[in-house]
């Protein structure tokens, strides 16, 4: 057929050329719709500990260093981030850490064992089975990775990823994605910084503004920035945005040239950055350790709970709580409980009163109970209750989480975990008239670089506070 006159002339590289052709969203499959939920760690975890403990089916003489081998081994690996998602999936590229982390375990728990018994025999005995524990961690290690890589290509196991960007290697990572499952993502679009995209762009699905909403509507997994000019502000943004908070963020580095360390797609270098909101293994762990802490605290602390309770009712007669609404995570309002230190005159003061410091209607034993920050201690309830965490955002009521959330951008993101009964930015000095855009960082701050020794820092700062008498 004769070409049109004046129509443009194709080029025939074109048609050989697979690196041109548009990239288009497909599909998921049905089986990777019900295993959205799964994550590497969830494998790999249990076939570590079940090899770690296999000596226990041969002897039950060393049960106690085969288990403290368990433990310390585990907890090696996972603050070597040996249980943290990867996309290219290698038991070569793990091994020199994998063996690394397996000695160092294995010479604690033997130099443990060296000092305890004098004999070289039950040594050398227990040595051997941690030795085969080790071969099973590898085995283990090969199984369960070939494993992912097979429910990864038959797409049993697959999770939606949106690309942040419209450039040549945005259009490379979708090509990579559709090519090659083994990478366990499943490419549903882009979404342009630049809202400028050229004749060989992938699929533009919207515009940073909607990403929030693309992530629900998509059910996304997976962000993948590879847009050169992205800020350092805007992932923040998105990182901080409940609605994005749960997905798994990984990043092209802009230097091409350097030695990447991280991870890659298809040779495409590729970095995972860490979560800023509390979830999976992170969240319960600190959710077991505020139960934990709040259970000790109310039995040891009972005599003092009811001496405080007895002094609020000499103090002011009957009601020695004090019950008031504030706003916990994610923007849910509970009630808080304290010890009274004063009577509001109604509903609205006591919603709406910032600071009641210097009220000549607190009685002496009220700024006893609140220099103190005795008044405080019932909320160990509401830890219990779910409500609060030890450590955390200072709650607040909902009139001036509102008032705040108007006027400082980042005072909405402290409610991506629960309040707490104390803060970073509370033993920081940012208590009472202090201002709010400082409260927001140290509590963001705190979000961000969560970890139970961070938790244990603010509580010993706490305890300084509460002895110094620097409460309200």
């Amino acid at each position: 057929m004769d070409r049109p006159a004046g129509a443009p002339v194709p080029d025939p590289a074109s048609r050989w050329r697979p690196d041109v052709t548009a990239v288009l969203p497909y599909a998921g499959s049905r089986a990777s719709s019900r295993t959205r939920w799964l994550r590497g760690w969830m494998v790999t975890a249990p076939v570590d500990v079940a090899a770690l403990l296999t000596p226990l089916l041969v002897t039950q003489h060393f049960w106690r260093g085969t288990l403290a081998m368990a433990a310390l081994t585990v907890a090696v690996f996972a603050a070597g981030g040996l249980y943290q998602a990867r996309r290219h999936v290698s038991i070569l590229d793990e091994l020199p850490s994998l063996c690394g982390r397996l000695l160092a375990a294995a010479a604690v728990v033997a130099i443990i064992a060296a000092l305890r018994h004098e004999s070289e025999g039950y040594v050398f005995s227990y040595l051997r089975g941690v030795a085969v524990a080790a071969g099973l961690v590898i085995v283990g290690r090969f199984v369960t990775r070939q494993l992912t890589i097979t429910a990864r290509r038959r797409r049993w196991v697959e999770h939606n990823a949106i690309i942040i960007g419209s450039g040549p290697t945005a259009l490379e990572l979708a090509r990579v994605l559709r090519r090659y499952p083994q990478y366990g993502l499943r490419f549903v679009g882009c979404v342009d910084m630049s809202s400028q995209s050229g004749p060989l762009s992938p699929p533009l699905i919207g515009s940073p503004d909607q990403l929030g909403q693309l992530v629900r509507l998509l059910e996304c997994d997976v962000l993948l920035v590879a847009d050169p000019d992205c800020s350092e502000s805007f992932l923040m943004e998105i990182l901080r945005e409940p609605a994005i908070g749960s997905c798994d963020l990984w990043a092209v580095p802009q230097l091409w040239g350097s030695r990447s360390h991280g991870d890659h797609i298809g040779a495409i270098p590729v970095v995972k950055i860490g979560r800023t909101t509390l979830s999976g293994p992170r969240w319960a762990l600190k959710r077991l350790s505020d139960i934990l802490f709040a259970t000790v605290a109310l039995l040891l602390l009972s005599p003092v709970l009811l001496l405080c309770a007895v002094a609020t009712f000499i103090d002011g007669g009957p009601g020695i709580f004090f019950h008031q609404e504030r706003v916990g995570r994610n923007g849910k309002p509970f009630r808080i409980v304290k010890f009274r230190s004063m009577r509001p005159v109604d509903e609205q003061e006591s919603r709406t009163n910032w600071s009641i410091a210097h009220d000549q209607r607190v009685g002496r034993i009220g700024r006893i109970l609140r220099r103190t920050s005795l008044d405080e201690l019932p909320q160990l309830w509401n830890i219990l209750r779910g409500d609060m965490s030890v450590v955390g955002p200072r709650p607040e009521r909902p009139h001036f989480v509102e008032k705040f959330s108007a006027e400082y951008p980042t005072y909405a993101m402290r409610h991506r975990v629960p309040v707490g009964l104390t803060g970073l930015a509370q033993v920081s000095g940012l208590r009472g008239d202090t201002p709010i855009s400082d409260r927001a960082r140290f509590d963001n701050y705190y979000i961000e670089n969560w970890s139970l020794w961070l938790d244990a820092k603010v509580l010993l700062r706490t305890v300084t506070e509460v002895v110094r008498g620097g409460g309200r």
